[in-house]
């Protein structure tokens, strides 16, 4: 099991325990036990947060701070898969998916395998199904990830998706693509390492990549 180092500002693990389940409370008051399986996997949970806390240049390294939406968003969202993964209490991963979704406004279902390290830049209007991503995924409002006639898009490393972007069943998308604001992708592949607009007639146009915005998030 993976263990956190990681300082929680203005919480204990137990405290932070207790503030997740009387959210839930909140949220749906049906009285459910959920403590059990947070406890349980809450440290791997936040081993995990704490990767992508250090993989970025943009938060503090080592530090989770709850009143960061951001960062909450990924807490739930892996703490959810985390316990899911490992067998846990399905109904205990769906209240925390969403409660999520209630707070963020983001839609990343606890069976999505979403990457070791990404970052969100907005989570609002985001909506992620069961598709390949690679590491390094920068995601901003209102995009979308979507399948089309159950196939389901491949994301290489170092993808961005600016806000109101869309990728869409098959999908390849290159490494170190950035996907331009309001650009659908749909059934399109990119050669990656470029900036993706659109085109006329639902074509795509290519451009050598502007600046290193990836290089600049992330320690890459």
């Amino acid at each position: 099991m993976e263990r956190s180092a990681v300082e929680l500002i203005n919480h204990t693990r137990a405290s932070l325990i207790d503030y997740v389940c009387a959210q839930i409370g909140t949220f749906f008051p049906d009285g459910a036990d959920v403590r059990g399986a947070i406890t349980q996997d809450f440290a791997e949970a936040m081993a995990r947060v704490e990767r992508c806390l250090n993989a970025n240049r943009v938060w503090p390294h080592g530090r989770f701070n709850y009143l960061h939406s951001a960062q909450y968003c990924l807490f739930l969202y892996y703490l959810s898969n985390t316990i899911w993964r490992n067998g846990g209490d399905t109904d205990t991963c769906t209240r925390l998916f969403l409660l999520n979704k209630a707070l963020n406004g983001i839609d990343l279902f606890y069976e999505i395998a979403m990457p070791d390290i990404f970052i969100l830049g907005h989570s609002t209007g985001i909506v992620l199904t069961k598709a390949t991503y690679g590491n390094y995924l920068i995601l901003h409002q209102n995009c979308t990830v979507g399948r089309n006639h159950d196939v389901a898009p491949v994301l290489g490393e170092g993808v961005v998706m600016y806000p109101g972007s869309s990728i869409i069943g098959r999908s390849r998308i290159g490494g170190l693509s950035t996907i331009s604001i309001g650009t659908q992708v749909v059934n399109r592949d990119t050669p990656g390492d470029c900036m993706v607009f659109g085109a006329e007639g639902g074509e795509l146009a290519f451009k050598p990549r502007s600046h290193r915005y990836v290089e600049e998030v992330f320690h890459i």
